[in-house]
């Protein structure tokens, strides 16, 4: 049995992943398992995930999913390149990994392969410095220095799956991996982009807002009815802790704001003098936003200093394998780990006491984050807090 990894958030689960994991299971065969590495309550846009991660976990094996992994949060709420690491060294921990799939604009290796080169050489290096000494953001900068050495064929890189895809093909290399890569044209509207209703999929920052702010909208047929009256029983944002943010970040010292990742440049300053004025997390995030700080990094700042999270917590590699979930396919995938992976399985709550030292203290940092997640669910305080020590992986049959 061939086993095919996918990266992804599942924020939430929707036609476009439906389609995805049907492509996957065309270009395999049928027969096929799926693998999933899904981040966890927190995501890459630096917010609270729309459900928890076993309910996201639950929708993916529902929907075709056979295995679902833990990306853990020091990971998966990072800039892409971290994200793409933590996510392709889970998948090459697990031992028996044939291929990692994806999603993409230009849906073809060739572009993608081309532009990871590109980004890996020591000429870009040099190039993408001339870009930020010119004071470009990182992503500009970045664009400008792989049109300067590769030309027209870094036109892939404006697109967000694309530099998800390219990301993932640069971690693969570093890792020397065996895993070999796999790309789909993604169809209907880009990330963060709105699209017609009628798309053929619709992106999931527009399917969250829906859910959390037009609880009356019919959904479908980009969400299953069962999935939508799930995901709007409890979504959670940290647009509804906004007083618990400002709290933290009004309490913290200049120092405090300095460990935190990616925060040079005199952006943990502007965080600081912004957070003292702020009313709001959007207003938060207009404060210190600028050409220079991208809007995604500032947000992702603003929930590593929410969480207490810093830069010297992140080890370079996530240190062991959780399961959220699996069905039958995915427990014979998990079979095969036994002799396979080369880190820790956790898949009953008493594993994590087997747990090493550092490896340990992930995971207590995970779970201390998952308790400021449950703050940020709409109904807090009307059912039981979310516990990582006593919680067991979700089985479908």
């Amino acid at each position: 049995m061939r086993t095919i990894g996918i990266i992804a958030e599942y924020n939430p689960f929707h036609s476009g992943h439906r389609h995805h994991i049907a492509g996957v299971r065309a270009a395999f065969g049928p027969d096929c398992a799926v693998a999933a590495v899904m981040s966890g309550n927190w995501v890459q846009r630096g917010d609270a995930a729309i459900a928890d991660k076993w309910t996201r976990a639950a929708l993916a094996l529902e929907e075709g999913a056979d295995l679902v992994l833990e990306l853990p949060t020091l990971w998966a709420a990072a800039s892409a390149e971290t994200f793409a690491r933590g996510g392709v060294a889970l998948l090459e921990a697990m031992g028996c990994v044939d291929a990692l799939s994806f999603g993409s604009e230009a849906g073809d290796l060739a572009s993608l392969q081309a532009a990871a080169n590109c980004l890996s050489s020591p000429e870009w290096w040099g190039e993408l410095r001339k870009g930020l000494d010119r004071g470009l953001s990182f992503p500009a900068a970045r664009q400008a220095a792989a049109e300067a050495i590769i030309r027209e064929a870094a036109a892939c890189l404006r697109g967000p799956n694309n530099n998800l895809g390219i990301e993932y093909l640069r971690a693969l290399k570093m890792s020397s991996s065996s895993i070999a890569p796999h790309t789909l044209p993604r169809l209907g509207a880009g990330h963060d982009e709105a699209g017609d209703e009628g798309t053929p999929h619709l992106s999931g920052s527009v399917l969250r807002d829906r859910l959390l702010w037009d609880r009356d909208a019919d959904l479908r047929p980009y969400l299953t009815a069962s999935a939508q009256e799930t995901l709007g029983r409890d979504p959670a944002s940290l647009a509804f802790c906004t007083q618990g943010v400002l709290a933290r970040l009004r309490t913290m010292e200049a120092e405090d704001f300095a460990r935190l990742p990616d925060s040079g440049e005199g952006l943990s300053n502007k965080l600081r003098d912004a957070a003292r004025q702020a009313r709001s997390l959007d207003e938060l995030y207009f404060l210190v936003k600028s050409k220079r700080y991208t809007l995604s990094r500032v947000r992702r700042l603003v929930l590593w200093a929410f969480l207490g999270l810093t830069q010297g917590d992140r080890p370079e590699t996530p240190p062991y394998l959780r399961v959220l979930g699996f069905n039958s396919r995915g427990q014979q995938v998990l079979r095969t780990m036994k002799d396979t992976a080369s880190l820790p399985v956790l898949v009953k709550p008493a594993h994590i006491k087997g747990l090493d030292e550092a490896a340990r203290r992930v995971f207590d940092l995970e779970a201390r984050s998952t308790g400021l997640y449950d703050l940020c669910r709409q109904g807090f305080g009307t059912g039981p807090a979310l516990n990582e020590y006593t919680r067991s992986p979700i089985r479908k049959h």
